[in-house]
């Protein structure tokens, strides 16, 4: 459920709309290239995560493959990822709350959702996962019943519907009215809304069967994401026109809306709070975790090692919301200048975690099959020719993104972000040499 729940947010159910509008129906095509990417890459962090269990997930196995300074680099670089989004969350929650009631200001809601959410992993784990589950479980419900209405409208089944068959996927310019460049736009709009699968593998780590956990959740969440992401652009742009769509409006609302589901709105507006609010209790929950991992290999302040009695990293809990708290106001205050530099170093973050894991699955692959062949319990298809294959698909997102006015920015700021970072592991890593300890 928390694979399932993670990954399902705003992105979907409101941001889709941004890449229906650049690919038409062919972004059901984009979503599924987007799919395919991301299932390769959960594959090999499963891999690894199975054979090597641990809270840091992809930063250890980094550090193993390639070096202290991978693992210091793709830590840091992820916990910044979280926190910075994390406000994102926190302020589309607060603004639909503040909808629901005028009364009660936007800042205050946000404050209330972080006291809510820091309380709530500062308890004990298990109630980070009762929340999880039980958001995961709207979510999926809601896309389910989506589905459900969406095929029945589609064949004419529902009151005051006519079976409309395949026509909106071929008419309004066809499959693909902005050709295969529509397609690839579609690709770099929704490759992002797949972020979030990898705090899998950072739970996992806190269960009781760590290697069975992982490999169950990578396995089944994975392929069910999928068919969710891909079965609802399905359903969306069979059901209406492409050009029906209408800016900044979610697509599910839209469609629900001509099917004559009352309030569809509104019952979204739900559906995109909760998402909102499971995003940010999940990105809480991984941050802590990650800068938990990072202190444990001296990789951060040793104060956060400090652990409460039921097994909670407190201080890397506060630690995290802190900063998490800092970019809220940020976000609140100046959304279009500081704010923006901030989420814009942070935009293309999650495509360098991606490679690094596929490098650091190509170089432990090798070694486990060397020395522990037993421990891959769960292994990536088509080794090494579908890891190379997904590089290369990475690469070529990367030079899109570049090639795109409205992305370059963002990957110019990730790639600032990430050479300060590695310059701060470089400079550690001279130090370390030069130590008396190492000479």
């Amino acid at each position: 459920m928390l694979g399932l729940g993670g990954v399902i947010g705003a992105g979907l159910f409101v941001g889709s709309g941004a890449g229906i509008a650049l690919a038409g129906p062919g972004i059901v095509v984009s979503y599924l290239i987007a799919g395919v990417i991301a299932m390769c890459v959960m594959r090999m962090l499963g891999e690894m995560s199975a054979a090597m269990p641990a809270s840091g997930s992809f930063s250890v196995h980094a550090e193993r493959a390639l070096g202290r300074w991978a693992g210091f680099s793709v830590g840091w670089l992820y916990w910044f990822l979280l926190v910075v989004v994390l406000a994102v969350e926190a302020t589309g929650a607060a603004q639909i709350a503040h909808g629901w009631v005028p009364a009660v200001p936007q800042w205050a809601w946000v404050l209330g959702f972080m006291v809510l959410f820091t309380g709530s992993n500062l308890a004990a784990v298990r109630n980070f996962g009762e929340f999880e589950f039980w958001f995961a479980a709207l979510k999926v419900f809601a896309i389910v019943a989506f589905l459900a209405l969406g095929l029945l409208a589609i064949f004419g089944v529902l009151p005051d519907t006519e079976p409309v068959g395949l026509a909106n996927l071929t008419d309004h310019g066809g499959f693909l009215p902005g050709g295969w460049q529509g397609v690839v736009s579609g690709v770099l709009a929704v490759i992002f809304a797949f972020g979030g699968l990898e705090v899998v593998t950072i739970a996992a780590a806190e269960s009781d069967d760590p290697v069975r956990s992982v490999a169950r959740a990578v396995r089944s969440s994975v392929l069910r994401i999928l068919f969710f992401y891909v079965g609802s652009m399905l359903v969306i742009v069979t059901a209406l026109p492409w050009t029906a769509q209408k800016a900044g409006l979610s697509p599910y609302v839209t469609v629900l809306d001509r099917i004559g589901v009352p309030s569809a709105g509104q019952i979204m507006n739900i559906v995109v709070f909760v998402a909102l609010l499971s995003a940010l209790n999940a990105n809480l929950y991984g941050s802590s975790r990650m800068i938990f991992s990072l202190a444990e290999r001296g990789e951060a302040p040793a104060f956060l090692l400090k652990v409460s009695g039921s097994g909670v990293p407190r201080q890397a809990v506060l630690a995290s919301v802190a900063f998490g708290f800092v970019s809220v106001l940020l976000n609140l205050k100046w959304p279009d200048s500081v704010f923006l530099y901030m989420l814009n170093a942070v935009g293309a973050v999650l495509l360098f975690v991606w490679a690094l894991i596929a490098v650091s699955q190509l170089r432990l692959r090798r070694r486990i099959e060397r020395e522990a062949p037993e421990r891959l319990v769960l292994r990536m298809w088509f080794f090494p020719g579908l890891t190379w294959l997904t590089l290369a698909a990475m690469a070529v997102v990367f030079v899109l993104m570049l090639t795109d006015d409205t992305a370059r920015p963002q990957l110019l700021w990730s790639l600032g972000a990430s050479a300060l970072v590695l310059a701060v592991a470089g400079v550690r890593e001279l130090r370390a040499r030069r130590s008396p300890v190492n000479s």
